[in-house]
Protein backbone atom coordinates (compact mmCIF):
# COMPACT_ATOMS: atom_id res chain seq x y z
CA UNK A 1 0.00 0.00 0.00
CA UNK A 2 1.27 3.46 -0.88
CA UNK A 3 0.45 7.05 -0.02
CA UNK A 4 0.80 7.82 -3.73
CA UNK A 5 -2.61 7.85 -5.30
CA UNK A 6 -3.85 5.32 -7.81
CA UNK A 7 -4.34 8.25 -10.14
CA UNK A 8 -0.71 9.30 -9.93
CA UNK A 9 0.42 5.70 -10.49
CA UNK A 10 -1.73 5.45 -13.63
CA UNK A 11 -1.31 9.02 -14.89
CA UNK A 12 -0.88 9.85 -18.56
CA UNK A 13 2.78 10.45 -19.38
CA UNK A 14 3.12 14.00 -20.64
CA UNK A 15 6.74 15.01 -20.11
CA UNK A 16 6.05 17.78 -17.62
CA UNK A 17 6.24 21.56 -17.98
CA UNK A 18 9.42 23.50 -17.30
CA UNK A 19 9.68 25.68 -14.18
CA UNK A 20 9.34 29.39 -14.74
CA UNK A 21 12.36 31.66 -14.73
CA UNK A 22 13.18 35.11 -16.01
CA UNK A 23 10.96 38.13 -16.55
CA UNK A 24 8.08 38.61 -18.94
CA UNK A 25 4.81 40.43 -19.50
CA UNK A 26 1.51 38.60 -19.86
CA UNK A 27 -2.12 39.44 -20.33
CA UNK A 28 -3.20 36.95 -17.65
CA UNK A 29 -1.40 34.91 -14.99
CA UNK A 30 -3.38 31.99 -13.58
CA UNK A 31 -2.03 30.66 -10.29
CA UNK A 32 -3.01 27.07 -9.61
CA UNK A 33 -2.94 24.06 -11.93
CA UNK A 34 -6.13 22.39 -10.72
CA UNK A 35 -9.48 22.34 -12.50
CA UNK A 36 -10.38 25.96 -11.77
CA UNK A 37 -7.08 27.31 -13.06
CA UNK A 38 -6.85 24.94 -16.02
CA UNK A 39 -10.40 25.63 -17.16
CA UNK A 40 -9.82 29.36 -16.87
CA UNK A 41 -6.66 29.11 -18.97
CA UNK A 42 -8.34 26.94 -21.59
CA UNK A 43 -11.40 29.20 -21.64
CA UNK A 44 -9.18 32.22 -22.26
CA UNK A 45 -7.33 30.48 -25.06
CA UNK A 46 -10.59 29.40 -26.68
CA UNK A 47 -11.71 33.04 -26.65
CA UNK A 48 -8.58 34.16 -28.42
CA UNK A 49 -6.75 35.66 -25.45
CA UNK A 50 -2.99 35.39 -25.92
CA UNK A 51 -0.14 35.77 -23.43
CA UNK A 52 -1.69 33.54 -20.78
CA UNK A 53 0.67 32.00 -18.20
CA UNK A 54 -0.31 29.30 -15.70
CA UNK A 55 1.89 28.72 -12.64
CA UNK A 56 1.60 25.51 -10.61
CA UNK A 57 3.67 25.04 -7.45
CA UNK A 58 3.81 21.24 -7.84
CA UNK A 59 2.45 19.32 -10.84
CA UNK A 60 -0.75 19.77 -12.81
CA UNK A 61 -3.61 18.28 -10.80
CA UNK A 62 -1.52 17.97 -7.62
CA UNK A 63 -4.32 19.03 -5.27
CA UNK A 64 -7.96 18.00 -5.01
CA UNK A 65 -8.36 18.01 -8.80
CA UNK A 66 -6.08 14.99 -9.09
CA UNK A 67 -7.09 13.21 -5.89
CA UNK A 68 -10.91 13.25 -5.81
CA UNK A 69 -13.43 10.47 -6.35
CA UNK A 70 -13.86 11.27 -10.03
CA UNK A 71 -17.62 11.97 -9.84
CA UNK A 72 -18.98 14.47 -12.39
CA UNK A 73 -22.48 15.68 -11.55
CA UNK A 74 -24.52 18.83 -11.13
CA UNK A 75 -24.98 20.84 -7.95
CA UNK A 76 -23.02 22.35 -5.10
CA UNK A 77 -22.12 21.47 -1.53
CA UNK A 78 -25.01 23.67 -0.48
CA UNK A 79 -28.17 21.64 -1.00
CA UNK A 80 -30.80 22.62 -3.54
CA UNK A 81 -33.45 23.58 -0.98
CA UNK A 82 -30.99 25.82 0.85
CA UNK A 83 -29.97 27.38 -2.45
CA UNK A 84 -33.61 28.25 -3.23
CA UNK A 85 -34.14 29.58 0.30
CA UNK A 86 -31.10 31.81 -0.10
CA UNK A 87 -31.63 33.12 -3.64
CA UNK A 88 -35.23 32.48 -4.59
CA UNK A 89 -36.47 29.98 -7.16
CA UNK A 90 -35.40 31.74 -10.36
CA UNK A 91 -31.82 32.62 -9.39
CA UNK A 92 -31.26 29.26 -7.69
CA UNK A 93 -32.41 27.43 -10.81
CA UNK A 94 -30.04 29.48 -12.98
CA UNK A 95 -27.06 28.66 -10.74
CA UNK A 96 -27.95 24.97 -10.56
CA UNK A 97 -28.37 24.71 -14.32
CA UNK A 98 -24.91 26.29 -14.73
CA UNK A 99 -23.50 23.07 -13.32
CA UNK A 100 -25.68 20.97 -15.61
CA UNK A 101 -24.00 22.88 -18.42
CA UNK A 102 -20.65 22.23 -16.76
CA UNK A 103 -21.23 18.46 -16.93
CA UNK A 104 -22.04 18.73 -20.64
CA UNK A 105 -18.97 20.87 -21.33
CA UNK A 106 -16.79 18.24 -19.65
CA UNK A 107 -18.26 15.60 -21.95
CA UNK A 108 -17.55 17.78 -24.98
CA UNK A 109 -13.98 18.53 -23.94
CA UNK A 110 -13.20 14.88 -23.26
CA UNK A 111 -14.45 14.03 -26.74
CA UNK A 112 -13.00 17.04 -28.55
CA UNK A 113 -9.51 16.72 -27.10
CA UNK A 114 -9.61 12.93 -26.92
CA UNK A 115 -8.64 12.95 -23.28
CA UNK A 116 -7.80 9.38 -22.11
CA UNK A 117 -9.47 9.72 -18.72
CA UNK A 118 -11.50 6.47 -18.69
CA UNK A 119 -14.79 8.38 -18.69
CA UNK A 120 -17.80 6.20 -17.84
CA UNK A 121 -21.04 7.95 -18.81
CA UNK A 122 -23.40 5.73 -16.83
CA UNK A 123 -24.67 8.17 -14.22
CA UNK A 124 -24.48 8.23 -10.43
CA UNK A 125 -26.71 6.30 -8.02
CA UNK A 126 -27.82 7.96 -4.78
CA UNK A 127 -28.57 4.95 -2.57
CA UNK A 128 -30.74 5.27 0.52
CA UNK A 129 -28.93 4.17 3.67
CA UNK A 130 -32.24 4.37 5.54
CA UNK A 131 -35.56 2.57 5.05
CA UNK A 132 -37.70 5.71 4.92
CA UNK A 133 -38.02 6.70 1.23
CA UNK A 134 -39.17 10.24 2.02
CA UNK A 135 -35.73 11.81 1.54
CA UNK A 136 -35.58 10.34 -1.96
CA UNK A 137 -39.13 11.26 -2.93
CA UNK A 138 -38.77 14.80 -1.64
CA UNK A 139 -35.52 15.46 -3.47
CA UNK A 140 -36.77 13.86 -6.67
CA UNK A 141 -39.90 16.02 -6.60
CA UNK A 142 -38.00 19.18 -5.66
CA UNK A 143 -35.49 18.81 -8.51
CA UNK A 144 -38.24 18.14 -11.03
CA UNK A 145 -40.54 20.96 -9.95
CA UNK A 146 -37.98 23.67 -9.24
CA UNK A 147 -35.17 22.92 -11.71
CA UNK A 148 -36.75 20.69 -14.35
CA UNK A 149 -34.19 17.98 -13.58
CA UNK A 150 -35.29 14.35 -13.61
CA UNK A 151 -33.73 11.73 -11.38
CA UNK A 152 -34.91 8.18 -11.97
CA UNK A 153 -36.51 6.17 -9.15
CA UNK A 154 -34.80 2.82 -8.49
CA UNK A 155 -36.90 0.41 -6.38
CA UNK A 156 -35.32 -1.69 -3.68
CA UNK A 157 -35.46 -4.89 -5.73
CA UNK A 158 -33.45 -3.28 -8.53
CA UNK A 159 -30.99 -1.75 -6.07
CA UNK A 160 -30.29 -5.23 -4.69
CA UNK A 161 -29.61 -6.49 -8.22
CA UNK A 162 -27.16 -3.64 -8.84
CA UNK A 163 -25.57 -3.39 -5.38
CA UNK A 164 -25.35 -6.69 -3.54
CA UNK A 165 -25.60 -5.22 -0.07
CA UNK A 166 -28.19 -5.31 2.70
CA UNK A 167 -27.35 -1.73 3.62
CA UNK A 168 -29.48 0.05 1.03
CA UNK A 169 -33.18 0.49 0.41
CA UNK A 170 -34.41 2.42 -2.66
CA UNK A 171 -32.29 4.82 -4.70
CA UNK A 172 -32.33 7.64 -7.22
CA UNK A 173 -30.30 7.47 -10.41
CA UNK A 174 -28.86 10.73 -11.74
CA UNK A 175 -28.41 9.70 -15.36
CA UNK A 176 -26.88 13.01 -16.47
CA UNK A 177 -23.62 12.27 -14.66
CA UNK A 178 -20.40 10.40 -15.26
CA UNK A 179 -17.16 9.42 -13.58
CA UNK A 180 -13.58 9.56 -14.78
CA UNK A 181 -9.89 9.46 -13.92
CA UNK A 182 -9.61 12.98 -12.50
CA UNK A 183 -5.85 13.41 -12.80
CA UNK A 184 -5.78 12.29 -16.42
CA UNK A 185 -8.64 14.68 -17.11
CA UNK A 186 -6.61 17.53 -15.57
CA UNK A 187 -3.56 16.53 -17.63
CA UNK A 188 -5.72 16.47 -20.75
CA UNK A 189 -7.12 19.95 -20.11
CA UNK A 190 -3.57 21.21 -19.53
CA UNK A 191 -2.44 19.72 -22.83
CA UNK A 192 -5.41 21.28 -24.62
CA UNK A 193 -4.59 24.69 -23.13
CA UNK A 194 -0.88 24.38 -23.94
CA UNK A 195 -1.77 23.38 -27.47
CA UNK A 196 -3.61 26.68 -27.83
CA UNK A 197 -0.73 28.80 -26.62
CA UNK A 198 -1.02 28.84 -22.82
CA UNK A 199 2.43 28.80 -21.18
CA UNK A 200 2.25 26.26 -18.34
CA UNK A 201 4.99 26.05 -15.71
CA UNK A 202 5.12 23.37 -13.02
CA UNK A 203 7.20 23.49 -9.83
CA UNK A 204 6.79 27.26 -10.04
CA UNK A 205 5.09 28.47 -6.89
CA UNK A 206 4.07 32.10 -6.83
CA UNK A 207 5.74 33.58 -3.77
CA UNK A 208 4.46 37.15 -3.78
CA UNK A 209 1.83 39.28 -5.48
CA UNK A 210 1.93 43.05 -5.66
CA UNK A 211 0.45 45.97 -7.54
CA UNK A 212 2.54 47.19 -10.45
CA UNK A 213 1.14 50.27 -12.12
CA UNK A 214 -2.34 49.46 -13.40
CA UNK A 215 -1.63 45.73 -13.25
CA UNK A 216 0.06 43.12 -11.08
CA UNK A 217 3.50 41.64 -10.57
CA UNK A 218 3.78 37.97 -9.69
CA UNK A 219 7.02 36.77 -8.10
CA UNK A 220 8.36 33.23 -8.23
CA UNK A 221 11.61 31.88 -6.85
CA UNK A 222 13.31 32.46 -10.19
CA UNK A 223 11.55 35.35 -11.85
CA UNK A 224 8.67 37.78 -12.16
CA UNK A 225 5.69 38.26 -14.46
CA UNK A 226 3.87 41.57 -15.01
CA UNK A 227 0.24 41.02 -15.95
CA UNK A 228 -2.99 42.88 -16.48
CA UNK A 229 -5.01 40.15 -14.74
CA UNK A 230 -4.18 37.55 -12.08
CA UNK A 231 -6.47 34.63 -11.25
CA UNK A 232 -5.98 32.87 -7.89
CA UNK A 233 -7.23 29.30 -8.12
CA UNK A 234 -5.32 27.53 -5.38
CA UNK A 235 -8.09 25.55 -3.66
CA UNK A 236 -7.16 24.05 -0.30
CA UNK A 237 -3.43 24.55 -0.89
CA UNK A 238 -3.19 28.18 0.12
CA UNK A 239 -0.77 30.36 -1.81
CA UNK A 240 -0.46 33.08 0.82
CA UNK A 241 -0.72 35.78 -1.85
CA UNK A 242 -3.84 37.64 -0.69
CA UNK A 243 -4.96 37.54 2.91
CA UNK A 244 -8.66 38.12 2.28
CA UNK A 245 -8.84 35.35 -0.32
CA UNK A 246 -6.87 32.86 1.77
CA UNK A 247 -8.75 33.44 4.99
CA UNK A 248 -12.12 32.91 3.26
CA UNK A 249 -11.70 29.13 3.06
CA UNK A 250 -11.14 26.13 5.27
CA UNK A 251 -8.80 23.47 3.85
CA UNK A 252 -10.59 20.21 4.68
CA UNK A 253 -9.21 16.71 4.12
CA UNK A 254 -11.01 13.74 2.61
CA UNK A 255 -9.86 10.15 2.15
CA UNK A 256 -9.76 7.66 -0.72
CA UNK A 257 -8.50 4.10 -1.17
CA UNK A 258 -8.30 1.69 -4.13
CA UNK A 259 -8.33 -2.08 -3.83
CA UNK A 260 -6.34 -4.66 -5.68
CA UNK A 261 -7.89 -5.86 -8.99
CA UNK A 262 -10.93 -7.92 -8.01
CA UNK A 263 -11.73 -9.65 -11.30
CA UNK A 264 -15.11 -11.41 -11.23
CA UNK A 265 -15.34 -10.75 -7.50
CA UNK A 266 -16.19 -7.11 -8.22
CA UNK A 267 -19.37 -8.01 -10.13
CA UNK A 268 -20.43 -10.26 -7.26
CA UNK A 269 -20.74 -7.04 -5.24
CA UNK A 270 -21.41 -4.24 -7.72
CA UNK A 271 -23.31 -5.10 -10.87
CA UNK A 272 -23.29 -1.64 -12.44
CA UNK A 273 -20.81 0.73 -14.05
CA UNK A 274 -22.43 3.72 -12.35
CA UNK A 275 -20.77 5.51 -9.44
CA UNK A 276 -22.49 5.34 -6.05
CA UNK A 277 -22.92 7.43 -2.91
CA UNK A 278 -25.45 7.22 -0.10
CA UNK A 279 -27.93 9.47 1.68
CA UNK A 280 -26.07 10.07 4.94
CA UNK A 281 -24.39 13.38 5.63
CA UNK A 282 -21.17 11.43 6.24
CA UNK A 283 -21.64 9.29 3.14
CA UNK A 284 -19.50 6.70 1.43
CA UNK A 285 -18.76 7.20 -2.26
CA UNK A 286 -17.34 4.58 -4.57
CA UNK A 287 -17.07 3.41 -8.16
CA UNK A 288 -15.76 0.44 -10.12
CA UNK A 289 -12.58 1.12 -12.08
CA UNK A 290 -11.82 -0.24 -15.57
CA UNK A 291 -9.20 -2.66 -14.25
CA UNK A 292 -11.74 -4.28 -11.87
CA UNK A 293 -10.51 -2.40 -8.82
CA UNK A 294 -12.90 -0.66 -6.47
CA UNK A 295 -12.30 2.98 -5.54
CA UNK A 296 -13.78 3.84 -2.14
CA UNK A 297 -13.85 7.25 -0.47
CA UNK A 298 -15.47 9.06 2.39
CA UNK A 299 -15.17 10.96 5.64
CA UNK A 300 -13.89 14.47 6.08
CA UNK A 301 -11.47 15.84 8.64
CA UNK A 302 -9.48 18.93 9.44
CA UNK A 303 -6.25 16.98 8.93
CA UNK A 304 -4.65 14.68 6.40
CA UNK A 305 -3.72 11.16 7.50
CA UNK A 306 -1.15 8.54 6.66
CA UNK A 307 -1.92 5.89 4.07
CA UNK A 308 -2.20 3.28 6.84
CA UNK A 309 -4.73 5.34 8.81
CA UNK A 310 -6.78 6.06 5.70
CA UNK A 311 -6.84 2.39 4.82
CA UNK A 312 -7.98 1.37 8.31
CA UNK A 313 -10.80 3.92 8.40
CA UNK A 314 -12.13 3.25 4.92
CA UNK A 315 -11.71 -0.52 5.09
CA UNK A 316 -14.05 -0.56 8.10
CA UNK A 317 -16.55 1.46 6.11
CA UNK A 318 -16.27 -0.92 3.17
CA UNK A 319 -16.94 -3.93 5.42
CA UNK A 320 -20.20 -2.35 6.64
CA UNK A 321 -21.50 -2.35 3.09
CA UNK A 322 -19.78 -5.30 1.38
CA UNK A 323 -18.62 -7.78 4.05
CA UNK A 324 -18.17 -10.34 1.26
CA UNK A 325 -15.00 -8.43 0.31
CA UNK A 326 -13.37 -9.25 3.64
CA UNK A 327 -9.66 -9.85 3.15
CA UNK A 328 -9.33 -7.81 -0.01
CA UNK A 329 -5.99 -6.05 -0.30
CA UNK A 330 -5.82 -2.27 -0.53
CA UNK A 331 -3.11 -1.18 -2.95
CA UNK A 332 -3.48 2.61 -2.64
CA UNK A 333 -4.72 4.96 0.08
CA UNK A 334 -4.36 8.73 0.24
CA UNK A 335 -5.83 11.96 1.51
CA UNK A 336 -6.07 15.44 0.04
CA UNK A 337 -7.28 18.92 0.84
CA UNK A 338 -10.45 20.53 -0.48
CA UNK A 339 -11.41 24.16 0.06
CA UNK A 340 -14.70 24.90 1.82
CA UNK A 341 -16.44 28.17 2.55
CA UNK A 342 -18.76 28.62 5.52
CA UNK A 343 -21.65 29.31 3.15
CA UNK A 344 -20.93 25.99 1.33
CA UNK A 345 -20.83 27.60 -2.11
CA UNK A 346 -18.01 28.35 -4.53
CA UNK A 347 -16.32 31.73 -4.24
CA UNK A 348 -16.01 33.12 -7.77
CA UNK A 349 -15.34 36.79 -8.25
CA UNK A 350 -13.10 39.83 -8.46
CA UNK A 351 -11.29 41.03 -5.37
CA UNK A 352 -10.22 44.31 -7.00
CA UNK A 353 -9.53 45.40 -10.59
CA UNK A 354 -7.55 42.69 -12.33
CA UNK A 355 -7.46 40.28 -9.35
CA UNK A 356 -9.81 37.28 -9.67
CA UNK A 357 -10.42 34.25 -7.50
CA UNK A 358 -12.07 30.84 -7.88
CA UNK A 359 -12.11 28.55 -4.84
CA UNK A 360 -14.23 26.80 -2.17
CA UNK A 361 -15.67 24.08 -4.39
CA UNK A 362 -15.85 21.57 -1.55
CA UNK A 363 -16.82 18.04 -2.45
CA UNK A 364 -18.73 19.03 -5.60
CA UNK A 365 -15.96 20.60 -7.58
CA UNK A 366 -15.60 19.01 -10.99
CA UNK A 367 -18.55 20.65 -12.73
CA UNK A 368 -18.50 23.94 -10.75
CA UNK A 369 -14.79 24.46 -11.43
CA UNK A 370 -15.58 24.17 -15.13
CA UNK A 371 -18.28 26.81 -14.67
CA UNK A 372 -15.86 29.05 -12.78
CA UNK A 373 -13.26 28.81 -15.52
CA UNK A 374 -15.82 29.80 -18.13
CA UNK A 375 -17.15 32.71 -16.09
CA UNK A 376 -13.75 34.22 -15.35
CA UNK A 377 -12.48 33.64 -18.89
CA UNK A 378 -15.57 35.38 -20.31
CA UNK A 379 -15.15 38.26 -17.85
CA UNK A 380 -11.53 38.88 -18.85
CA UNK A 381 -11.94 38.26 -22.58
CA UNK A 382 -15.34 39.82 -23.18
CA UNK A 383 -16.15 41.95 -20.11
CA UNK A 384 -18.98 39.53 -19.43
CA UNK A 385 -20.53 40.05 -15.99
CA UNK A 386 -22.17 36.66 -15.50
CA UNK A 387 -19.65 35.94 -12.74
CA UNK A 388 -21.57 38.40 -10.56
CA UNK A 389 -24.32 35.77 -10.20
CA UNK A 390 -22.15 34.31 -7.42
CA UNK A 391 -21.98 37.66 -5.64
CA UNK A 392 -24.13 36.46 -2.73
CA UNK A 393 -21.41 33.98 -1.85
CA UNK A 394 -18.40 36.14 -1.24
CA UNK A 395 -15.19 36.00 0.73
CA UNK A 396 -16.69 35.26 4.13
CA UNK A 397 -13.96 34.55 6.66
CA UNK A 398 -13.37 30.89 7.46
CA UNK A 399 -12.49 31.99 11.00
CA UNK A 400 -9.39 29.83 11.20
CA UNK A 401 -8.32 28.24 13.47
CA UNK A 402 -11.71 28.20 15.24
CA UNK A 403 -13.44 27.40 11.96
CA UNK A 404 -11.63 24.05 11.92
CA UNK A 405 -13.10 23.18 15.30
CA UNK A 406 -16.55 24.18 14.14
CA UNK A 407 -16.27 22.15 10.93
CA UNK A 408 -15.10 19.04 12.77
CA UNK A 409 -17.77 19.40 15.44
CA UNK A 410 -20.44 19.86 12.77
CA UNK A 411 -19.28 16.73 10.95
CA UNK A 412 -19.35 14.68 14.16
CA UNK A 413 -22.82 16.01 14.99
CA UNK A 414 -24.28 15.00 11.63
CA UNK A 415 -22.46 11.69 11.79
CA UNK A 416 -24.10 11.04 15.18
CA UNK A 417 -27.52 11.97 13.75
CA UNK A 418 -27.00 9.51 10.90
CA UNK A 419 -26.04 6.75 13.35
CA UNK A 420 -29.02 7.51 15.59
CA UNK A 421 -31.46 7.39 12.68
CA UNK A 422 -29.99 4.11 11.44
CA UNK A 423 -30.17 2.62 14.95
CA UNK A 424 -33.84 3.59 15.34
CA UNK A 425 -34.73 2.02 12.01
CA UNK A 426 -32.94 -1.25 12.78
Amino acid sequence: MTQDSYYRATATAYGGYAPYSGQRDARVVVIGGGYAGLNTALGLAERGVGDVVLLEGEQVGFGASGRNGGFVFAGYSLGEESLVARLGAERAKALFLCTVGGVELIRKRVAKHRIPCAAVDEGVIWANWFRDPAVLRERQRFLAERFGVQWEWVPRETVRELLHSDRYADALWERNALHLHPLNYAIGIAQAAAGQGVAIHENSAATRLERSGAGWRVHTADGTIDAEHVVLACGGYLAGLDRAIDRAILPIATYVMVTEPLGARLRECINTRAAVYDTRFAFDYYRPLPDSRLLWGGRISVRERSARDVRELLYRDLMKVYPQLDGVHVDFAWSGLMSYARHQMPQIGRREPGLWYAQAFGGHGVAPTTVAGELIAAAIAQDDEAWASFGDFGLVSGMRPFGFLGAQASYWWYQTKDAWKAWKER
